[in-house]
This record gives structure tokens, sequence and C-alpha cells, in this order.
């Protein structure tokens, strides 16, 4: 693979709210969505199997990190997308994310 291309994945989730150490909000990747960001994750990751990505929900679009989590992938949801989008947990979402790979 040479030069940059962009992955693209639409799908629907439910909002779930971590309530560990470090209490967040996110959005589940559906597995069979984590299978295949594991195939491209070599080629976006910089560490620990976070992927950059651009993700949009409701029309309003921003820059996070998908997380590993139990054989797929969680979506961080940070504070001002869930107020902009009037998100908390239990809510149905539509959502898309662009995963840009690397070249190696």
């Amino acid at each position: 693979m040479s030069g940059e291309s962009t992955v693209l994945f639409q799908f629907e989730a439910e909002v779930i709210h971590w309530r560990g150490p470090s209490p967040y909000f996110f959005a589940p990747i559906p597995e069979p969505h984590g299978e295949e960001i594991k195939k491209v994750a070599k080629f976006a990751t910089y560490g620990w199997g976070v992927i950059p990505v651009e993700a949009t929900i409701d029309g309003f679009m921003f820059g996070t990190s998908l997380f590993p989590k139990d054989g797929s992938y969680l979506l961080p949801l940070k504070d001002d997308v869930r107020r902009k989008c009037n998100l908390t947990a239990g809510d149905s979402i539509s959502a898309s994310i662009a995963i840009h790979l690397r070249g190696r």
C-alpha cells in the first residue's frame, strides 16, 4: 500500500456511559465493522491499538480516536459533541467514521 487512502464506515449504535475511573460516553462499533477495522488498523494506529478517526453524528464532524474493546472498538463522545447532538446514555445514533490510512 502506498500513498494515503481513506476507509469509511457507517453504523448504528446505542450510547453507553463508561463508569470506570475516568467516566466517559462512547458509541460501541458493531463487531462486523470492528473486524474490518482490525484489518486496516496497522496502517492507521499511532500506538496501543488506538486509531485516529474523523467521526460524524447528526451532521456534526469531530476528530477523536477509537479505543479497542472486547473484539471491536469504542467511539468516544466528547462533551461538546454530546451537547451539540443532545446525546446521553441509551440514545441510539447513526454515525460515520473516516479512517485515513498511511502507506508503508
